[in-house]
């Protein structure tokens, strides 16, 4: 049997071969590329690679081309965590020292010695990547979109509190269509007290409103033309053009945000997995493609239900210190599904009558609001791993079932 550890740089692989007795057979350097995949491909044949021996592969890292390329082969790749690489490091030497050739021998004696505690790369069908790649692309658009929307409100808060307070009573606040509008035509407070109840009408037609606008521009006329204290004019001025600045950022976010969560959905909807997630309560489409990014389609990936609860983090974790004993909480686990569970698990309260019910159970037994929600999360993907499993649609009497003295 021989093993293949990969150092992967931002150009190039550092490749070491091994066999069984850990010696080194050969080395290589090779780009990024179809050239360099073929030459590990011949360097494979030349020690006796074929359909049925193939030789797997150990790389830091579960993207590039390398790693597509390797998966599209069918040969099994295993993505070891750096932080884990570095202490199989301190096994060969005691010096510290780091060199690429040395950690592509490295990754390959974790094959040799650790193989069956490590998992390959879930063998995942290219729509279930797709949807991956647009749903957290989608996630970390939204969180993108936050963090701009932040700056703009800290901006304000230094010369424009009028806009704040009209914007006050808005969803999403300075992320709405409206806002936008409002403070490109008014960039600063003089300008926005010079604002009409015409002018207003206009700006809330083009953000795309068409009720309550005569109203609303009342509403907004009056915060605005209130008394509040001022920016010398020049600072006012600068800020103006800064808040103008961000607000081209902001508005590139949200339509990111927008196009991504639309692509993404569509994506979800073509997957063979969606009906099944989408009979679930509380799972709408982007929650479902979040799910389908994190869990894969792969059924193989997860040997039981508890561990993809484990994967997920729902499940608690017990630990023994000599004569005591702690049960709590995951802390390794999957930070997008259990993201993605927690709403999952809160938008079900009030879609499922059994889910509202086992929450109540748990807070009536002293759980938190938090603690509560994780463990309704960690029955349901339970039961999501079975309907999976089994192809088959949620039913809630049969997740939910009732009591005895209630059925009676």
């Amino acid at each position: 049997m021989f093993y293949c550890g990969g150092d992967w740089a931002e150009t190039h692989y550092d490749v070491a071969l091994v066999n069984d007795a850990g010696d080194l057979l050969a080395k290589r350097r090779i780009m990024d590329d179809t050239e360099g995949y073929q030459i590990l491909v011949d360097l494979f044949a030349d020690h006796g690679d074929g359909p049925d021996t193939r030789i797997p592969v150990c790389i830091e890292t579960s993207r590039g081309l390398l790693v597509a390329l390797l998966n599209q082969g069918g040969r099994q790749v295993y993505a070891i965590n750096p932080m884990a690489a570095s202490r199989y490091r301190d096994r060969h030497g005691v010096s510290r020292k780091k060199s690429d050739p040395g950690d592509a021998l490295v990754l390959a004696n974790i094959l040799r010695t650790d193989r069956h505690v490590h998992r390959p790369i879930p063998a995942d069908t290219p729509q279930a990547r797709a949807v991956a790649v647009l749903a957290r692309a989608q996630q970390d658009a939204l969180w993108n979109r936050q963090q701009l929307s932040n700056q703009v409100r800290s901006l304000m808060r230094e010369f424009y509190p009028a806009a704040l307070d009209a914007f006050a009573t808005w969803q999403n606040l300075l992320c709405r269509p409206e806002a936008r509008v409002i403070l490109r035509v008014a960039p600063t407070p003089a300008k926005a007290a010079k604002l009409t109840k015409t002018q207003l009408c206009a700006a809330l037609r083009r953000a795309g409103r068409v009720r309550g606008i005569e109203a609303e521009a009342d509403r907004i006329k009056g915060v605005l033309r209130g008394t509040y204290a001022h920016q010398p004019p020049e600072i006012e001025a600068a800020m103006g053009v800064q808040l103008l600045g961000l607000l081209r950022q902001l508005g590139a976010a949200c339509l990111a945000a927008d196009d991504l969560a639309a692509q993404a959905e569509e994506a979800f909807r073509n997957h063979s997995d969606s009906k099944v997630m989408l009979s679930f309560p509380g799972i709408g489409t982007q929650f479902g493609a979040r799910i389908l990014a994190e869990i894969g389609d792969d059924r193989t990936r997860f040997a039981d239900a508890r561990a993809l609860k484990a994967y997920a983090g729902s499940a608690p974790i017990t630990r023994a210190f000599g004569k005591k004993l702690h049960v709590g909480r995951r802390m390794i686990k999957n930070d997008w599904l259990s993201h993605a569970g927690y709403l999952w698990a809160f938008a079900a309260l009030t879609k499922s009558e059994g889910a509202n019910a086992h929450y109540r159970a748990r807070r009536e037994r002293g759980d938190w609001h938090a603690a509560g929600l994780r463990h309704l999360f960690n029955r349901m993907i339970g039961q999501l791993y079975h309907c999976l499993q089994t192809n088959q649609p949620f039913e809630e009497h049969e997740a939910f079932p009732s009591s005895l003295p209630d059925a009676a």
